[in-house]
């Protein structure tokens, strides 16, 4: 299928008030119109609230046909012959009772949305929260969460980036093993209560962008491979069958996923999307998968601007570059590699993937410089090259965090950085983060030292139940340090509820707060910071210092960060990094061991005689006289 196919479909107007989407329920004017794509049965009934109502074929294995009288709320599935068997809509837009139940017509234009002055995103100036939101609050719903939003505003953030929310099975899960892909699952409320999220959201002047799993479906009620065997390979990734999207006529199945992508983009405003593990996306298609979803998500924001993210270990630059040059066209990749060298520094756990790391100053100034650290050096660990070049890259397109879902969860029990790090060397390295060229992320909680960990849960049963066991003990025995060790129950409930957030946390640890709302509102208000390092990035270290020069547009406004990972230090004088913008001398603007947030102090002549850098802190300098 090629690009242009895909922006025409995109770009076209619906043919009655809700058919957005090429496949599911659409309501008209006198019923309801179905269409479904089951290529392996030529006999295909769609049974509404009990009766039996046949469809006619409409061509690429789809079968279509209206039903009069249907209204919103109307369950319905599909039936194949004369099989007894009802199936839930593989584009089902809600399933009130799950995966396994019956689908629910939705009218997607019955929502009130008062945000026609938002105008959308771009990538600069962004700072991003991930959250997952059965755990954000104690209700684990979209109407609570949208509670907490006034919050996340007054620290600075200004994207959330939402865990997945396609219906998957259970009381509680994590999201990736999601098997609705166009249901919002029940268990957060109805899809009105997620738009009604994002219409508050933007009336707060945040973003939100949505986590999205292309590369595998769930184990438990997946009932695709029930209507069309070719969805998938004859090969499995981590974490299931992977997807087919080149092998056969795939076209009408490469459609349901792109579509998928501009459906959340149209239907629920939502400013962006996060890929998933895209190195298990596999396609050889002359125009990659991703580059198609990128384009039809584009398309289908219309006159909004909006983002498109992507997570790749193999830190791939094909990902990032121009869909005319045969890249796919996003905009920021997460970048493992600072998060593995900062936690290094701050735990000094160097095993399995961390083996390539040394969490020095070099590393540090590097990765703020130079983007990915490892840009296809060989990697001791995998014993292969790992990165591409991405030296002529902008720093904003890549995502720097301390902490997500998965490095969270990949501690022994789950434990935050508040717990595994030194209070000095966390505060320094937040502030790197924070006020850093990259664009930062943060993980619920973070913002206010959450005490709450964060946990691998799904609650499966059976032999799925017992394989998430197994899978979750086979990963992290990649870390010497864990075999052996008691690890929680991933399909407790005991396990999912210990990691929600206590926001009461919120007010007692209101210094933690306080310095992340000043990290944030230096970030968004120095005009040097606010560049992001386009005039240019310099940096170096001296033993544990690492020197990081943030170019102004003009000379005399450059910006001096200097990180120390050791004890108190000396300025190394020798270092031209350090030498003042105009002769002048520098003034602090910054410091990580100011005393209002629990450091020790900071000399108050930053280059006087008996000048050192405090141990484990991060400075921020100005030239005397700039702005």
């Amino acid at each position: 299928m090629s690009l242009d196919v895909v922006l025409e479909a995109a770009a076209s107007p619906p043919s009655d008030r809700s058919e957005t989407i090429p496949y599911g329920a659409h309501l008209t004017d006198g019923g309801c119109r179905f269409h479904v794509w089951a290529p392996d049965h030529a006999d295909v009934s769609v049974v509404v609230d009990g009766a039996r109502h046949p469809l006619a074929a409409a061509g690429d294995g789809t079968h279509a046909g209206e039903v009069a009288g249907v209204r919103a709320g109307a369950r319905y599935g599909f039936a194949f012959g004369d099989g007894e068997d009802v199936f839930p809509d593989p584009a089902s837009r809600f399933q009130p009772d799950g995966p396994h139940g019956l689908s629910a017509v939705v009218d997607p234009a019955g929502f009130a949305w008062s945000d026609a002055g938002w105008s959308g995103i771009d990538l600069s100036g962004q700072v991003i929260m991930e959250v997952h939101v059965g755990t954000f609050t104690e209700a684990g719903t979209w109407a609570a969460a949208a509670e907490r939003l006034p919050d996340l505003a007054d620290v600075g953030v200004t994207v959330i980036e939402m865990m997945p929310v396609n219906e998957f099975p259970g009381r509680f899960g994590w999201g990736y093993d999601g098997v609705g892909l166009y249901a919002p699952t029940r268990l957060y409320g109805e899809p009105d209560d997620l738009r009604r999220f994002v219409d508050r959201a933007h009336a707060l002047g945040i973003a939100v962008i949505l986590d999205v799993v292309y590369n595998h479906l769930g184990p438990d009620g997946n009932f695709v491979p029930r209507f069309g065997k070719s969805i998938f390979r004859d090969r499995r990734n981590d974490w299931g069958d992977v997807l087919n999207f080149d092998e056969g006529d795939v076209g009408p199945l490469r459609r349901f996923f792109i579509e998928n992508a501009a459906y959340w983009i149209r239907e629920f405003h939502f400013d962006g999307l996060r890929l998933d593990a895209t190195q298990e996306i596999h396609d050889a298609s002359p125009v990659h998968i991703i580059a198609e979803v990128t384009a039809a998500a584009r398309a289908a924001a219309g006159g909004r601007r909006i983002i498109v993210v992507g997570e790749n270990e193999p830190q791939n630059n094909v990902l990032l570059a121009d869909p005319a040059k045969g890249g796919c066209g996003l905009d920021a990749l997460w970048n493992d590699d600072f998060h593995h060298s900062a936690h290094v520094a701050l735990t000094g756990r160097r095993e399995a993937y961390y083996s390539d790391y040394d969490g020095g100053a070099r590393e540090i100034a590097d990765s703020l410089a130079f983007g990915f650290l490892m840009q296809g050096q060989r990697s001791s660990w995998q014993k292969n090259p790992r990165g591409t070049p991405v030296l002529r890259t902008p720093p904003m397109r890549f995502i720097s965090f301390l902490e997500n879902h998965d490095q969270v969860a990949n501690s022994a029990a789950g434990q935050r950085l508040t717990e595994l790090a030194q209070p000095g060397r966390l505060r320094a390295l937040t502030a790197v983060m924070l006020l850093g060229p990259q664009t930062p992320m943060l993980w619920q909680g973070q913002e206010f030292a959450a005490s709450a960990p964060f946990l691998f849960f799904a609650d499966h049963g059976g032999d799925v139940g017992e394989g998430a066991r197994r899978g979750r003990r086979e990963f992290l025995a990649q870390f010497p340090s864990l075999i052996g060790a008691e690890l929680d129950d991933p399909v407790a409930e005991d396990t999912f509820r210990r990691c929600i957030l206590d926001w009461r946390e919120r007010e007692t640890h209101a210094r933690v707060v306080a310095f992340h709302r000043d990290l944030l509102r230096l970030r968004r208000e120095d005009p040097v910071l606010r560049l992001q390092g386009s005039a240019g990035v310099l940096a170096s270290s001296d033993g544990d210092l690492a020197i990081i020069r943030l170019l102004g547009e003009d000379a005399g406004d450059d910006r001096l960060m200097v990180v120390n990972l050791g004890p108190d230090a000396p300025a190394p004088i020798s270092a031209p990094l350090i030498a003042p913008p105009d002769r002048q001398g520098w003034r602090l603007v910054w410091s990580s061991e100011d005393p209002a947030y629990g450091g020790g102090g900071t000399p108050a002549d930053p280059f006087g005689a008996d000048w050192c850098f405090p141990g484990d802190s991060t400075l921020l300098f100005a030239g005397v006289s700039s702005r």
